[in-house]
């Protein structure tokens, strides 16, 4: 076994043996397993599935199911536009052209310098202020297709 597979069983234990007796675990192990890794490996799902005496469908259909999860690793940057129904009356769908086009990925993809992820979401509850993005940690509000550019900007002048 090498050291990758190592690491990633002790994850995957890790996360379990900290949830273990409680109901309902799965939701709160596969969070445990993204908060340490990023994201959800499907390598993980058989020993996820042994572990917690489940299917590999079942985990496989939750994974799937919320959005929150990804199966692959985020670029620095998450970029994550509002789809819901407030966000789009107010130009969301818009921007979401706007972003694919300046950042040059579809939802669910990462830039190639491994910079940005562009992520749809369904609400940030921030609907008073459309429409909405959440980039990292930070939401912003009433964002135009400049005011995203130049969110943009500073991040790539921090770096």
């Amino acid at each position: 076994m090498n050291s990758s597979a190592v690491s990633l069983r002790e994850i995957v234990d890790s996360a379990v043996a900290e949830h273990h007796g409680k109901i309902g675990t799965l939701m709160p192990v596969l969070h445990s397993v993204q908060e340490k890794l990023g994201f959800v490996p499907s390598e993980s799902v058989p020993m996820l599935a042994q572990s917690l005496n489940l299917s590999r469908a079942e985990i496989q259909g939750v994974i799937g199911f919320y959005h929150d999860f990804r199966t692959s690793p985020a670029g620095e940057h998450l970029v994550q536009l509002c789809r819901a129904e407030a966000c789009q009356a107010m130009g969301s769908r818009d921007l979401e052209l706007h972003a694919k086009q300046r950042l040059g990925i579809d939802f669910g993809e990462t830039t190639e310098d491994g910079r940005f992820t562009l992520e749809p979401v369904y609400c940030l509850g921030n609907c008073a202020c459309a429409p909405s993005v959440r980039i990292n940690d930070g939401i912003h509000a009433r964002v135009s297709t400049g005011s995203f550019d130049q969110l943009i900007d500073d991040l790539e002048a921090q770096e």
